[in-house]
């Protein structure tokens, strides 16, 4: 995988958490219990990642990237699967990742995001 710096820039997140999903073998980075993000490898031998994203945007990007797919066993309009040895650059995984954690936390109840928030500042 090219992107190495992609589980720590991950873990950089408030309140995120890591586990492996054993029977679908996949690396998968939550906040609060709910998925922002999935490593694993595809059916086709590729390294992905898997990120949430408004549907227009993802659309935007599978048309721009042909290394960016429909979400790999998620659902095809919320959810997008990046080739790590793609050509996608840096900056634009980056926002991908941005977005998806954003769109988790604001799914989110207020009096949750709250907790997060308090939290970050102990």
């Amino acid at each position: 995988m090219k992107h190495k710096w992609i589980e720590d820039y991950l873990m950089t997140k408030n309140s995120v958490t890591r586990d492996f999903k054993t029977e679908w073998q996949w690396h998968r980075f939550l906040i609060m219990d709910k998925m922002f993000a999935a490593i694993c490898v595809d059916k086709d031998g590729r390294n992905i990642i898997t990120l949430k994203s408004e549907p227009s945007l993802g659309l935007s990007l599978r048309n721009q990237y042909s290394c960016i797919r429909p979400g790999y066993y998620m659902n095809k309009s919320h959810w997008n699967s990046v080739d790590l040895n793609g050509d996608v650059p840096d900056e634009v995984l980056k926002e991908m990742i941005n977005q998806s954690y954003q769109l988790v936390l604001s799914s989110l109840s207020k009096s949750v995001q709250k907790e997060m928030l308090d939290r970050q500042k102990m």
